[in-house]
C-alpha cells in the first residue's frame, strides 16, 4: 500500500477534530449507526477533483482538477468541515486520506478489472448510451452490472464511515446511482442528495435496462434528485410510476418508508453552470487576450473564425457540423479564404471500442474535407486530437466569431456557457444544439436542430453574416442568464431544497424583490397565502391566531388593484380559518388542506359518504383516547379529517402520541390520507393537497402568474405545483422546493405592499 502524500498534500485522519458545523436541523429520533465519522459534510463522485502525478523520487503529487463542480463545492467544504469522495485516477493503488489545498480527500481504489467493468462497461458502454437516447447502442451485460453493484458499495462504505451523524451527502453523477438507497439503509440519519449530470432518458427507452428497477430503486434513496432539465425529472418520475406505482405529485414523489407510512422524495431540475466571473477573469488578463490575437494571425486573421471544443464522444454530434461546413464550402456560400474552422476533439474512453470508431470516422471525414477544399495558404478545418490548459481555451473562445454546440443530446453543455462567460467584449455569435441542457436558458443563441443539416446550414450562415448590432443585443442577454445563474447560485439552489440552509436574514432578498416586480407585471396575478405561521406567527392556542399588523391593510391595497386575485390556503376547516383571519370580501377561501373551497360562489359541499363518515368516528375515538392519555395534546376536527395537535405536549410526549396514533390507525384505518406538520399530525378521510387547491385556484382565476406563500411541510406540495415563471416563499428554515425564503410573517407582510407597490406603479 502506498501511503499519504508529500508537497501539496498533507495526511490527515477521517476522525478529525470536526469544525463548528452548519446550522441544520437534526433528525427527530436520533439514531447511532455503527460507523460514525467527523465530517458535517461529504461529496460523492467517481473521480476526486484531484490529478495524480509521481514525483521522480517517488513521492506522492497531487494537482487540482478545474472544474465547476470544484469551484461551486470548495467554499462549502471548507466552512462546514467537509469531505470528498473519489476514485483517485490511479487503479491498483491504495492511499489514505489526505488533505490537499485545504480540502479532506478520501480515496476509493479501484482495480484494474473493476475500471474496466464498472467505468468503461456499465458506467459508460450501458448507461452513458442508453441515458443519451441510444444515439448508440448499449450493451448490457451481467458481469458488469455486478461489478458496478460492487465498486457503488464501496464508494457507500467509504462515505457512511466519514458522514457525522446527521451529516449532508451529496452523491454526483450516472456511475453512483446505486449510493443514495444503500446510504439510506445503512444511515437513515444522513440527509442524502443525488445530482444527474447527464439526461435522463424517456420510459420508452430506459425500460430497455434489464436493471432498470434496481437503479430507480437506488436514486429513490435520496431526499432530492436533482437532473439538468424538467423534461430529465419528469422522464425519472414517470418510470417511478410505471416501475413502481409511486404516488407524484409534480415534482415530489412519495415513496414508502421502512417506518410505514411515506417518505418524501424531491426530483426538480437544477440547471449546473460555470464559475462565470473566474472565466471573465482570465479573458480579462492581457497575455490571454495577446494569445487570442496569435491564435487568429496563426491561422491566417480569416474573416470568419468557428470553434467547436467538445470530448470526442458521439453525442456531440463532431461528424453533423463537419458535414454540414463541407456543404457551405462545396455550395459556395462560404469559402475557405474567409472561414475556418478549428475543432478541438480532447480525447475521451480511448479503451472503449465505440470512440476508436467514432476517432477513425471524425478524422477520416476531417481528412476527406481538408482535401477537398483547403489551399496552400488555408486550412477548411484546423483539427486537435487533444485538451488545452483553461487560459488556452479561454484564448480561443476570445479569437472565435461562431462558437458551434451541435451536441445530438447533452445534460448541460458548459462549454456554451462558457464561451457567453469569455465574451466581455460583447461580441460573437453561440450556435447550440436544442438537444443541449443549455439551450433552456440561453434562448438568444441560434438554437438548431443538429440532424436537419440544411437548418444548421443556415444558421452557420446566420451567424457569419449576423450584424454588429444583433451580435451585441443576443451577448448581452446571454451574459445576464449566464452571470445571473452562475455555478455557486447552482449549489446553493440544489443545497437550499436539500437541507433548507441556516438562519434566514431578516428583510427582502435582493433577488425575491427583482422576481416580485416581474410577476406583478402579469395581466392576471394569483397571491395564495398559508395562513398560520405565514400572516400570522404560531401561537399555543389555534384559535388565538391573528395576522400581524399591516397584513389586512396590505391584503386590501392588493384586492383594489386589477387584475390581481387573493386567496388564504390553509390547513384550517374554513369555519376555523374565517374566525381567525376575518378575511375580506373577495378574499377566496380554501380550508382542510384544499378539502373545503369557498370561491366567488358558495363554499363547495363535501358530500361525505358513509364510508368516510364510518372512518371519521373511528377516527375521533382514537384520537381522542390518545389525546385524553397524553398531557399537552389536543385535537381538532375537520370536515374530512381530524388533527392531532402537540405543541404543547414535551418533546418526548409528542413523539408517544404521533407514534401511537400511526400504529393504531395504520391497523384499523390504513387507507387515510396522513399529513406530517409543524407540531401537528393530520389524519383525513378524502385525500387532497394545497398543491391540488392551487392549481383549482389558478384555474379559477385564469392567473397567468401565482405567488405562493407558505411555512409548512404541507405547503410543500403547493410549492411542487408552481411553474419557473411562479414565485414561491417558505417562511423560515426547513428543506423546500420554494425558490425564496424570508425569515418571518413580518417579511411576508412587506412583501405584500412591495407587490402593490409594482402592481400600482405597472398600472400607471
Amino acid at each position: 500500500m502506498h501511503h499519504g502524500c508529500t508537497r501539496n498534500g498533507r495526511l490527515i485522519s477521517p476522525s478529525a477534530e470536526p469544525a463548528q458545523p452548519a446550522a441544520r436541523a437534526q433528525p427527530e429520533t436520533p439514531v447511532e449507526p455503527a460507523n460514525v465519522g467527523a465530517f458535517t459534510f461529504v461529496a460523492v463522485s467517481n473521480r476526486l477533483p484531484v490529478d495524480f502525478d509521481e514525483g521522480a523520487d517517488g513521492s506522492t503529487l497531487w494537482r487540482k482538477s478545474p472544474g465547476g463542480l470544484v469551484t461551486a463545492l470548495e467554499p462549502l467544504m471548507r466552512a462546514s468541515h467537509g469531505v470528498w469522495v473519489g476514485w483517485p485516477g490511479v487503479a491498483d493503488r491504495e492511499f489514505e486520506a489526505f488533505e490537499n489545498d485545504g480540502i479532506t480527500l478520501i480515496p476509493v481504489p479501484l482495480s484494474e478489472q473493476e475500471l474496466e467493468d464498472y467505468y468503461e462497461g456499465f458506467s459508460n458502454d450501458t448507461l452513458w448510451p442508453l441515458y443519451h437516447d441510444v444515439i448508440a447502442p448499449p450493451s448490457y451485460h451481467r458481469e458488469t452490472w455486478e461489478a458496478y453493484v460492487t465498486v457503488n458499495r464501496r464508494f457507500a462504505d467509504a462515505a457512511m464511515k466519514a458522514a457525522a451523524l446527521g451529516a449532508t451527502v451529496w452523491v454526483h453523477d450516472y456511475q453512483l446511482q446505486l449510493v443514495p438507497r444503500m446510504l439510506r439503509d445503512a444511515r437513515p440519519d444522513l440527509v442524502i442528495g443525488f445530482f444527474n449530470h447527464i439526461p435522463f432518458p424517456p420510459y420508452g427507452i430506459y425500460a430497455q435496462l434489464p436493471w432498470r428497477k434496481q437503479i430507480v430503486h437506488g436514486l429513490l434513496g435520496a431526499d432530492v434528485i436533482g437532473f439538468q432539465r424538467i423534461a430529465d425529472a419528469g422522464n425519472f418520475s414517470r418510470a417511478v410510476r410505471r416501475l413502481f406505482g409511486y404516488s407524484t405529485r409534480g415534482v415530489v414523489i412519495d415513496v414508502p418508508a421502512d417506518g410505514g407510512g411515506t417518505r418524501r422524495v424531491v426530483a426538480k431540475h437544477f440547471p449546473i453552470s460555470i464559475d462565470a466571473a473566474g472565466y471573465e477573469e482570465i479573458a480579462r488578463r492581457p497575455e490571454v487576450q495577446a494569445r487570442a490575437r496569435q491564435i487568429r494571425e496563426d491561422l491566417g486573421n480569416p474573416k470568419t473564425l468557428m470553434l467547436g471544443v467538445d470530448r470526442l464522444d458521439y453525442t456531440k454530434g463532431i461528424g453533423h457540423r463537419i458535414k454540414a461546413f463541407g456543404e457551405l464550402l462545396a455550395d459556395g456560400r462560404l469559402s475557405v479564404e474567409d472561414v475556418t474552422l478549428v475543432q478541438i476533439a480532447s480525447p475521451s474512453r480511448e479503451r472503449v471500442g465505440t470512440y476508436m470508431a467514432l476517432r477513425d470516422e471524425i478524422e477520416l471525414a476531417v481528412g476527406r474535407l481538408n482535401g477537398d477544399f483547403s489551399t496552400i495558404s488555408h486550412t477548411a478545418i484546423s483539427y486537435h486530437h487533444h485538451g488545452y490548459p483553461r487560459e488556452e481555451m479561454v484564448a480561443m473562445f476570445l479569437a472565435a466569431d461562431v462558437m458551434l454546440v451541435t451536441a445530438l443530446r447533452d445534460g448541460m453543455n458548459l462549454v456554451a456557457k462558457e464561451y457567453v462567460a469569455v465574451r466581455f467584449d460583447g461580441d460573437g455569435v453561440l450556435v447550440l444544439s436544442e438537444f443541449a441542457g443549455a439551450a433552456d436558458e440561453l434562448k438568444q443563441a441560434i438554437l438548431i436542430n443538429p440532424h436537419d443539416i440544411d437548418g444548421t446550414k443556415d444558421a452557420i450562415v446566420k451567424a457569419v453574416e449576423m450584424p454588429r448590432r444583433e451580435r451585441t443585443r443576443r451577448m448581452r442577454s446571454l451574459r445576464r442568464k449566464v452571470f445571473e445563474r452562475d455555478v455557486a447560485v447552482w449549489s446553493a439552489s440544489f443545497l437550499r431544497a436539500l437541507t433548507g440552509g441556516a438562519a434566514v436574514q431578516a428583510g427582502i432578498p435582493v433577488d425575491l424583490r427583482k422576481s416580485v416586480h416581474e410577476v406583478a407585471a402579469a395581466d392576471t396575478l394569483l397571491v395564495a397565502l398559508d395562513f398560520d405561521g405565514t400572516l400570522a406567527p404560531h401561537v399555543d392556542k389555534p384559535e388565538d391566531a391573528r395576522a400581524i399588523a399591516g397584513t389586512r391593510e396590505a391584503v386590501q391595497r392588493l384586492l383594489d388593484l386589477p387584475g390581481v386575485r387573493v386567496a388564504f390556503v390553509s390547513g384550517r376547516a374554513l369555519v376555523s380559518l374565517r374566525r381567525v383571519a376575518q378575511p375580506q370580501d373577495g378574499v377566496l377561501l380554501t380550508g382542510s388542506h384544499g378539502i373545503e373551497i369557498q370561491l366567488d360562489t358558495p363554499g363547495i359541499e363535501l358530500n361525505l359518504v358513509s364510508e368516510e363518515l364510518e372512518q371519521l368516528s373511528v377516527l375521533g375515538r382514537i384520537l381522542d383516547a390518545i389525546s385524553d392519555s397524553v398531557e399537552g395534546t389536543s385535537v381538532e376536527r375537520k370536515p374530512a379529517g381530524i388533527a392531532l395537535h402537540t405543541r404543547l405536549a414535551t418533546a418526548e410526549a409528542a413523539a408517544v402520541a404521533q407514534s401511537e396514533a400511526r400504529r393504531q390507525l395504520g391497523e384499523e384505518l390504513p387507507g387515510l390520507t396522513v399529513r406530517d406538520g409543524k407540531n401537528v399530525l393530520e389524519f383525513s378521510v378524502r385525500s387532497v393537497t394545497k398543491g391540488e387547491a392551487v392549481e383549482l385556484l389558478r384555474a379559477h382565476t385564469g392567473a397567468d402568474r401565482v405567488i405562493y406563500a407558505g411555512d409548512d411541510v404541507t405547503d410543500e406540495d403547493a410549492f411542487a405545483v408552481l411553474s419557473d415563471k411562479d414565485v414561491g416563499v417558505k417562511i423560515g428554515l426547513g428543506p423546500t422546493l420554494a425558490g425564496y425564503r424570508v425569515r418571518s410573517p413580518a417579511e411576508v407582510t412587506q412583501l405584500l405592499t412591495l407587490l402593490a407597490e409594482a402592481r400600482e406603479s405597472t398600472n400607471r
